[in-house]
């Protein structure tokens, strides 16, 4: 020991202080492996919650539905006027069928019938981790089998907020929507993640994101090309409706642009004026409404 500490005190003072600098870079490093190891497993951890009875007003009745991502959603579906039309109403990450409500509303004053599901991991559907649109996508293909099954003929819509968005495009088998609405929608799973971490460790936070994505595959068996809306979104086939905040961090406005540029024609983007990462209706819910209803007026009729 005391032999160690004469040594300490004979080296230069330039080598002292780079061995300090090392000796914290190594604890910042390892700080920053178990932070991100820890933010996979809360982002990924399921938000299942009791979601108890439908709002009274909507007059919505419970419905199960078999999905091929493993589990059976639960949802609420609301009937409306013969021939209308139907819409499937999907959430955003870590919420579930109640953060759909007021657009139910909306909706089936219009005189849509409307299908509100928790995608697997959430609300009241069962499932072992959030998959960020992965499996939801199929929760996706088997919530609009199931609007179609009960209501023949009719022509469907769907809104996807935020990771029902990113499931909608991402789907891997064609869907039966005549025109789709996508809510502040992630380009990419990276681009996704940074800003998750730049959110909340700051601006170093974008350097772990690598941390964080590698735990995709071992932890939920997803590649991260898997997890690209932006390189699906021209495969939709439909007419969409873009939306997203201005001050929105994830996507930005620049990331939401660029996805509007590789959707297909006929297409419309609207960038709502000092919304960040929020629910959209809540912000403007005179102009969403009449935006969507104009949507849903001109191709579902």
């Amino acid at each position: 020991m005391h032999s160690t500490t004469r040594l300490e005190q004979t080296l230069p003072v330039p080598r002292r202080f780079l061995r300090r600098i090392l000796i914290a870079l190594g604890l910042c490093l390892l700080t920053g492996i178990g932070g991100t190891i820890g933010a996979g497993y809360i982002l990924a951890r399921p938000a299942n919650r009791p979601v108890g009875p439908p709002p009274s007003d909507l007059g919505a009745v419970d419905v199960s539905i078999p999905s091929t991502s493993g589990t059976t959603l639960a949802g609420w579906f609301v009937q409306g006027r013969p021939g209308t039309g139907g819409i499937l109403l999907l959430h955003g990450i870590h919420a579930d069928r109640w953060a759909l409500v007021s657009r139910a509303r909306f909706l089936h004053q219009a005189g849509y019938s409307v299908l509100m599901i928790d995608f697997q991991a959430h609300g009241q559907s069962p499932g072992k981790h959030i998959t960020f649109g992965y499996l939801e996508s199929r929760d996706v293909e088997a919530a609009a089998a199931e609007l179609g099954r009960r209501l023949p003929g009719e022509p469907l819509a769907a809104i996807g907020i935020s990771m029902g968005g990113a499931a909608i495009v991402i789907a891997e088998h064609r869907l039966p929507f005549k025109t789709v609405v996508l809510e502040s929608v992630y380009p990419t799973i990276e681009s996704a993640m940074k800003a998750r971490l730049v959110e909340n460790l700051g601006p170093a936070g974008g350097l772990l994101a690598p941390l964080l994505l590698v735990q995709l595959h071992p932890r939920l068996g997803i590649w991260p090309r898997q997890l690209r809306p932006i390189e699906h979104v021209a495969d939709l086939g439909v007419p969409v409706l873009i939306m997203s905040g201005s001050r929105d961090n994830h996507p930005t406005p620049a990331e939401a642009r660029a996805l509007f540029e590789r959707a297909h024609e006929p297409k419309e983007f609207w960038e709502v004026p000092g919304a960040a990462h929020v629910d959209l209706h809540e912000v403007a819910p005179v102009e969403y409404e009449r935006k969507v209803d104009a949507l849903f007026e001109r191709y579902l009729h």
